[in-house]
């Protein structure tokens, strides 16, 4: 057994009977049998836009904090104060500010929060050049065959990570530690805020055996649905079945499915991949087949899209719908914009006129949109012709 102290990053074999670090005397410590051996993690910095404006403005410490519009759009982040009044990411604002009346709404400043993201993803390849950033707020890290030069186990290296970014950049990330990207992005959700969740092979099968399918990726409301009329609930359960039948019952994803089942992924930590698209999708708890319907699940999703190649510095030239038939089959319609866009009202026009041509009375689960054709953020949105640029998008 391998202990580890969050704080200090000290390491011990068994665990002081004082449950205490030896060093420092912090009360944080975790074990584990391979906590020495892992080495791929999921980095996620906690509650992300909220956290970087409590951290600027201290009086809203322990207030609920909203970052959005105050009349219009969506819940883009919320902290953990509001998530406890059951506010969630991509919610209508008025039903937010139905929930908790008394939560302080702060309207994004994405120039600021990709400040810190990019002081965060510094401080990372610091560590190790193994860095996949899957969002402005989250990464995977690949530490392996960098115990010689941080004199120390992957383990140890990432809880020194996580105090540094505390002092430095000024909020707090969770982490989680495992041997594949699958495990390790869900290890991280395991013990937020300020984290540290490790999943090791030893383990892998009995952790995963209880929790709900829904927890695998792609599986979302209508999947869950169907596998549960199939009487598939737990990834216990869908790992009973063999993967030729998932496969004839499901399709391509039930070999997905198959692998996560067991704890599998062998995807790679790949960097400075160029990023071909940004798109945001939701699947719906009941399928919808009425074009109004669709068109209001779409509404919330442009203003996600728009915030997401902000925060990436690009724009969109190109707009892709998705949309998903309840027998799982795949559609989308694409179209070139005049001009590439950061513009949550520009990309859902875009995204109603293509819906429009879909919306025939076929039944869907998923609805998506992309925005492709991506160019430097420099070039959204330039002035019209009487010389005046597009105001940003108001929400």
């Amino acid at each position: 057994m391998t202990t580890l102290c969050r704080e200090c990053g000290a390491l011990a074999g068994n665990p002081p009977a004082e449950r205490r670090c030896g060093e420092c005397g912090s009360p944080r410590l975790i074990e584990h049998p391979e906590l020495a051996d892992l080495t791929l993690a999921h980095v996620d910095c906690d509650a992300f836009y909220a956290t970087v404006e409590k951290r600027d403005r201290p009086e809203l410490l322990d207030r609920p904090v909203i970052v959005g519009g105050r009349h219009r759009g969506v819940v883009l982040a919320c902290c953990y104060v509001a998530r406890l009044h059951g506010i969630r990411s991509a919610m209508p604002m008025f039903k937010a500010l139905e929930a908790c009346p008394d939560a302080v709404v702060v309207r994004p400043d994405m120039a600021k929060y990709r400040a810190v993201s990019q002081q965060v993803r510094g401080l990372m390849e610091a560590v190790t050049p193994q860095v996949q950033p899957l969002s402005i707020d989250e990464a995977f890290l690949d530490l392996a065959g960098t115990e010689r030069l941080h004199r120390g186990p992957a383990a140890r290296t990432l809880a020194l990570l996580a105090g540094r970014i505390e002092r430095e950049a000024g909020i707090t990330v969770s982490i989680g530690l495992s041997y594949n990207k699958f495990l390790a992005k869900l290890a991280s959700d395991l013990d937020k805020p300020r984290g540290f969740a490790v999943v090791g092979r030893g383990e892998a099968l009995a952790f995963l055996a209880p929790r709900p399918v829904s927890l695998l990726w792609g599986v979302g409301t209508a999947l869950a649905q169907r596998l549960a009329r199939d009487g598939i609930i737990t990834i216990g359960e869908l790992r009973e079945r063999n993967e030729r039948e998932l496969v004839a019952r499901y399709g391509a994803i039930g070999r997905r499915l198959y692998r996560f089942s067991r704890g599998e992924d062998d995807r790679a930590v790949v960097t400075d991949a160029p990023t071909k698209s940004v798109s945001v999708e939701t699947t719906f708890e009941r399928d919808l087949a009425a074009p109004e319907a669709l068109a209001e699940a779409l509404e919330p999703l442009t203003h996600q899209l728009a915030e997401r190649l902000s925060a990436q510095g690009l724009a969109a030239a190109g707009v892709t719908l998705k949309l998903k038939t309840s027998r799982f089959r795949i559609i989308t319609r694409s179209r070139v914009l005049a001009d590439p866009t950061q513009r949550a009202e520009v990309l859902y026009r875009a995204g109603l006129t293509l819906l429009r041509e879909a919306a025939d009375g076929t039944v869907y689960r998923l609805i998506g949109i992309g925005g492709d054709r991506l160019v430097d953020a420099g070039r959204a949105d330039p002035p019209d012709l009487f010389g005046a640029g597009n105001p940003p998008d108001s929400r």
